[in-house]
Formats: structure tokens, sequence, C-alpha cells
């Protein structure tokens, strides 16, 4: 017989979700925004003996892969530098765009990697953007689903609601690759190209964007310990 009240033990599993899954998901993430952010500071003071700006960088790797249809614009904000496959234009922060540091030149060489694989049809990102769709709709309705399945005692509707949850932590999965790939592309042309003229300069592009990488992973993680500490949820108050 349970002298515990279905309350107490349902809080006390949530609780337990929180502790073990959830916080070190977000040490997790919170240590490597830290860590990205510390490298892009030390790495945006030196300066690349090439002279090359992030947006002349972001150029030349286009050159290389014979891509002539992709602009580099400059957009606003820290770090928020994109390519947008749509409107085919690698947007560049103002910290990157005009800037002839380490960073800048990693960070717009990864960008316009993003746009090799585009040319390519690279498959991790054909994948990533047929699934963004029902992410997106499992970002909203999957948990309130979940909720719902739950108050009507409906056992599939909750399997349908966390089913489109989880598609968040697979397009986290498959994000990683292509994140992996946009920098392998970028530092083999700066090798190849001179962009970066020593060990020591190519170095630090690999730690911008190894520590850059590391937030994807963080991502990665956080997603999962989501989904896993709504299924124990699920499953605890459904027994």
């Amino acid at each position: 017989m349970n002298i515990i009240p279905a309350y107490l033990g349902t809080g006390f599993y949530y609780n337990f979700s929180y502790i073990y899954l959830l916080i070190p998901a977000m040490l997790i993430a919170l240590a490597a925004q830290i860590a990205v952010k510390r490298t892009y500071a030390k790495m945006s003071q030196v300066y690349s003996k090439s002279g090359y700006s992030g947006a002349q960088a972001a150029v030349a790797v286009l050159r290389h892969y014979g891509i002539n249809d992709v602009r580099v614009e400059q957009c606003s904000g820290k770090l928020s530098d994109h390519y947008d496959p749509k409107s085919k234009v690698i947007r560049l922060s103002e910290g990157v765009y005009s800037s002839t540091s380490i960073a800048a030149i990693g960070i717009a060489c990864h960008e316009a990697g993003h746009a090799a694989q585009h040319a390519s049809d690279y498959l991790p990102i054909k994948l990533r953007n047929s699934i963004l769709p029902i992410c997106q709709i499992g970002s909203y309705a999957g948990i309130p689903l979940a909720f719902l399945g739950m108050l009507l005692s409906f056992e599939t509707l909750i399997f349908v609601g966390l089913l489109l949850y989880s598609f968040i932590m697979l397009f986290q999965l498959v994000t990683l690759p292509v994140e992996l790939n946009a920098s392998a592309r970028a530092l083999a042309v700066i090798q190849d190209t001179g962009l970066l003229r020593d060990e020591n300069e190519l170095s630090g592009a690999k730690k911008v964007l190894t520590s850059a990488a590391m937030t994807y992973v963080a991502a990665l993680i956080s997603s999962l310990a989501n989904l896993l500490r709504f299924i124990l949820i699920f499953t605890r108050r459904r027994d």
C-alpha cells in the first residue's frame, strides 16, 4: 500500500528530474556560452598577418568553392553572424565584417562554409531543413498535447505530444554535424589559401570554432535532458 500522497510523489519526481537532468544541462550550456564569449573576446584582439577582413575572408571561401551568387553583408548585433539560404546572403556582425582579427576570419569562413554546404546539397543540412517544420510544431504543441492527454487519460495523445517534442532533440542532433562540417570546410580553405599564415593564427581560429561548436553540443544535451525529464514526468503521472 502506498502511504505517500500522489501529489507528493509526483512533486518529488518533478524535483528529481530538475536536479539530475535539467540543472546539469543548464550548467553545461552556461559554461559553453562563457567559453565561446571568452575565446571570441581574446581572439578578437589578435589580428591576422594577411590583413583580410571577415568579409574578404568569406568572399575568398565562396570563390574557392566556385560560388558566385552569394552576397556578403553587414548586420547589427554581436555574434549574430549567419547564412540565409533563401536570400543567399552571408550576414556578418559589426565585429566580424570589417575586422581583421583571427576570430572574425574564423567566424566569417564558417558562415561561408554553410553557403558551400547548400551549394553542394550537403545531406545533413537537407535533413535538418526537412524536419524544421515538425520541430517548430513540436516546440509549441508537443508538451501541451501531452498534458491534454494526461488530463484525458489518453495515452496515445501523450505519446504523440512527446514524439512531436522529440523532434527538437533530433533537430539539435542533426545540427551538430552541420556545424562541425562548416567549420571543417572553413579551416581547409583557410589553410589552402593562406588567409591565416602560421600555425598560431590557425590554432586561434580552431579555438574559436571549437568553442562555438561546444554550444551546439550543449544545446543537444539540454534538449535531450528536457525530453527525458518530460518522459519521466508523464510516465510517473500516468502510473
